[in-house]
């Protein structure tokens, strides 16, 4: 067999070998890692590399070096559950390197962080001044987490009064021109459903090379012409005046009634309504 087809098959056998144990090992080996995964993976991908291409080396020895390397992290992951001092210990932890708006020097010595890549770490969050900031911690896998003080933190609902609307995820029902059933079914529609949508709007289904529905059954499309404009959906501005407009007529009747038993009917149907109408404007208003 010809070498260079044995380092294919030598490699493409590493390759299937780290993805099976990377995916085994869990997302935090692609995410930020920590000082024990960082040495980990480094090792993995050296030992992948040697066995794909060195011929006078044992393949079956450099498979078994990997699984060595795979089952001793495996069993820590593991013991670190249950153990803070095992984890303190191959993972450290975090360490507080700015207090009510002081840097603490020696514990960034600690973190061998310049006073440049603090402030660069502090940009990378949208803070630019030093005295915004109540707490940063320098996390184990090098990410710093900022939190302000509270006058300069940004404004939230609660902080106005306003109720907080919990959304429902969105259903992407037409990829690459195509309707996707399942999602659609999903949220209760149909493909005629949703072709009649499309009429609305004056766009071909093979056009749309996204589109999603949302909570309130209003479409959104992105276009494969991007020349083409669309017209924003309307559903909940369209909710939302029908509901004001039935309040304003229950007081218009109100007023040209002549029973005082209708009267108080629509007087009470009207604050019902408007009750009802203040209450879903956080929704309908977005």
């Amino acid at each position: 067999m010809p070498e260079w087809s044995v380092i294919i098959f030598r490699s493409l056998g590493a390759l299937f070998i780290l993805f099976v144990l990377t995916r085994i090992l869990g997302k935090k080996q692609i995410s930020q890692l920590s000082f024990f995964e960082y040495v980990l993976g480094i090792t993995l991908g050296e030992l992948a590399g040697f066995i794909s291409t060195d011929l006078e080396g044992h393949y079956f020895y450099g498979v078994l070096a990997i699984f060595v390397w795979f089952f001793v992290p495996f069993l820590l992951e593991f013991a670190m559950l249950k153990s803070k001092k095992l984890r303190h210990l191959f993972e450290g932890k975090g360490r507080v390197v700015m207090k009510e708006g002081k840097v603490l020097e020696d514990n960034l010595k600690k973190e061998r962080l310049t006073a440049d890549e603090l402030l660069e770490q502090l940009r990378g969050k949208n803070v630019f001044n030093l005295a915004d900031v109540e707490f940063a911690i320098m996390e184990t896998t090098g990410e710093l987490s900022v939190l302000l003080k509270k006058e300069k933190q940004p404004l939230t609902p609660s902080d106005m009064g306003m109720k907080k609307v919990n959304e429902v995820e969105p259903q992407t029902v037409i990829i690459d021109g195509k309707i996707q059933l399942e999602p659609l079914a999903t949220i209760g529609l149909s493909p005629g459903w949703l072709q009649t949508e499309l009429e609305k709007i004056g766009v071909s289904l093979d056009n749309v090379f996204l589109g999603q529905v949302d909570a309130y059954q209003q479409l959104y499309v992105d276009l494969f012409d991007d020349n083409l404009k669309v017209p924003a959906p309307q559903g909940k501005a369209l909710l939302l005046a029908t509901l004001k407009k039935t309040q304003a007529d229950l007081e218009l009747f109100a007023v040209a009634t002549r029973s005082p038993d209708a009267k108080a009917m629509y007087e009470r149907n009207s604050v019902a309504l408007n009750q009802l109408i203040d209450s879903l404007k956080p929704m309908l208003q977005n």
